[in-house]
């Protein structure tokens, strides 16, 4: 059994079947995009896995549990980490205090020392070393979303979910989240599946990409072979001009 498996998945509201048959398999340790258009149900498929919506049909296992029925909270229990597409962070606390938030309620039995130990690694892991004792509404706008990275890091996640991580950056601070991404897939063992709709970025993650359409998956693959597939093209490449999904 993969490490995550999605199933069948179907999520209709009312008469709208947002997700329809959806099927994905993650290995362990495996770094992932999925990429489509618009209103193709990528985010459903988050709040699907996450618990956050209870799928109308199918099954989801995570790390060998069936989690189909299981609230979001008992998910995120068992190690799953989610960075949504609006940073939320606190504001008024330094960036240091932000990434202990997370770790104030966990059940872990490390020292405070460990606790500081790990919270100092994140801190280089996403390039804020400099900046620890900064209040965060002081940072720009791509280093909020990396604190919001690191926050998810602090509750020692297995598997990292993460919606669009690059809205609203600059192209440097982007080839940063994509370097920033591989190194905590590769450096920390977590498995990670992206949504994304910037082609340059998917691009730099150098990983497989499921293409999602009309609520399940339309073709797999590397870049190299999604990019110059006639049906993505068609879909929302445009004529394989399009930079933007």
């Amino acid at each position: 059994m993969s490490f995550l498996e999605l199933h069948s998945l179907t999520k209709r509201f009312g008469g709208l079947k947002a997700v329809d048959g959806f099927s994905l398999s993650l290995e362990k340790g495996s770094l992932t995009a999925l990429i489509g258009p618009n209103g193709c149900g990528k985010s459903t498929i988050f709040n699907l896995i996450s618990g956050t919506f209870a799928p109308t049909d199918g099954t989801i296992f995570f790390d060998g549990v069936d989690i189909t029925p299981l609230p979001a909270r008992e998910i995120a229990r068992m190690g799953m980490g989610r960075k949504f597409q609006v940073p939320a962070i606190f504001s008024e606390l330094t960036v240091f205090q932000n990434l202990k938030v997370p770790t104030l309620q966990s059940s872990s039995s490390l020292s405070r020392k460990q606790v500081n130990q790990t919270l100092t690694e994140i801190l280089s892991l996403i390039n804020l070393t400099k900046k620890s004792d900064l209040i965060a509404d002081q940072l720009s706008h791509g280093e909020k979303q990396w604190l919001e990275i690191g926050m998810t890091l602090a509750q020692s996640p297995k598997l990292l979910l993460l919606d669009e991580p690059t809205a609203g950056m600059t192209t440097i601070e982007t080839a940063a989240t994509a370097e920033l991404i591989k190194n905590i897939n590769k450096e920390g063992d977590v498995t990670v599946l992206v949504i994304e709709h910037d082609i340059g970025f998917i691009e730099q993650l150098q990983c497989p990409l499921a293409v999602m359409a009309r609520g399940s998956i339309l073709k797999s693959g590397d870049f190299q072979t999604i990019r110059n597939d006639r049906d993505v093209q068609e879909l929302y490449f445009g004529n394989a001009g399009s930079s933007h999904a």
